[in-house]
């Protein structure tokens, strides 16, 4: 079993930064994938960035050179630095840890709210 556990969310106006960070707990493997989701009131939960043990990333175009995920296998833990950010970026942000077998396990954290003034 895996727990995510984030923080660092909050109230900042628009090109301001903010620093998520997410916990993880459990059986974690080297395979897993971890990242970050967001989800607005009234849409769908979108993938932001996420980023492998080896350190290969991948992004969202909305967030791309704006956002940086990192990632610290010692200890379990992901990263999600936010530069820039605008009032379209307001949303829940939820961490995500993705387990391949033959199908797919995916764990969520229980989300922290960003909102970006203007």
């Amino acid at each position: 079993q895996v727990q995510l556990v984030e923080s660092g969310g909050g109230l900042v106006q628009a090109g301001e930064s903010l620093r998520l960070s997410c916990a993880a707990s459990g059986s974690i493997f080297s395979r897993d994938v971890m990242g970050w989701y967001r989800q607005a009131p009234g849409r769908q939960r979108d993938m932001v960035a996420s980023i492998t043990s080896d350190g290969g990333t991948n992004y969202a175009d909305s967030v791309k050179g704006r956002f940086t995920i990192s990632r610290d296998n010692a200890k379990n833990t992901v990263y999600l630095q936010m530069n820039s950010l605008k009032p379209d970026d307001t949303a829940v942000y939820y961490c995500n840890l993705r387990r391949s077998y033959s199908y797919i396990v995916a764990y969520w954290g229980q989300g922290t709210q960003v909102t970006v003034s203007s």
